[in-house]
């Protein structure tokens, strides 16, 4: 593989993989939501961590809730799902989606001559990732003037009141 400063480069590692007479088939398996393994043919495993706070710009959530209403899918199909409402090209949405490989975010396997994509994080992680960015730069990680914002800003129904109060019950009986 070749090697660019201290990055392998995504395309560079794929044309080696298939160089290599398809001896590596790479299969991921989410061991903690953060954690993921891959191991090839020949059975040795390569362990890989993301960091754990996932952050995305406006266009890769854009690209990455079309991708989980139709993973797999190639490029295509997304931009065509996109196309009015961003009016991208297709060219704009392969490189933000090739970059989201590169980044973590999307997986990509070579299938015949089109390119495949799945989500590489669940909905769960991009949430938690975009709260958390929220919380620590808007709230200076205070939670409390967090929770007072989103329930001035929202009409909250008495369900959600009654659902929150259980969460913060069970949390205070966690910690005892």
């Amino acid at each position: 593989m070749a090697k660019t400063g201290c990055r392998t480069t995504s395309r560079t590692r794929n044309q080696a993989l298939q160089g290599a007479a398809g001896i590596f088939t790479f299969v991921n398996k989410a061991l903690d939501g953060f954690t993921t393994v891959e191991q090839n043919r020949r059975n040795s495993i390569r362990t890989t961590v993301p960091k754990r706070e996932i952050e995305l710009t406006e266009a890769e959530w854009t690209i990455i809730k079309a991708v989980w209403d139709r993973q797999p899918c190639a490029a295509t199909a997304i931009q065509e799902k996109l196309l009015k409402k961003t009016k991208w090209a297709y060219s704009t949405v392969r490189t933000l989606m090739d970059r989201m490989v590169a980044k973590g975010l999307l997986t990509s396997e070579k299938v015949r001559n089109a390119t495949l994509y799945r989500s590489a994080v669940t909905r769960e992680q991009a949430r938690r990732g975009e709260l958390l960015y929220a919380l620590r730069h808007a709230f200076d990680g205070a939670l409390t003037p967090l929770v007072q914002c989103l329930l001035d800003s929202n009409d909250v129904s008495a369900d959600e009141l009654a659902e929150l109060e259980a969460l913060i019950k069970t949390r205070k009986q966690k910690r005892k």
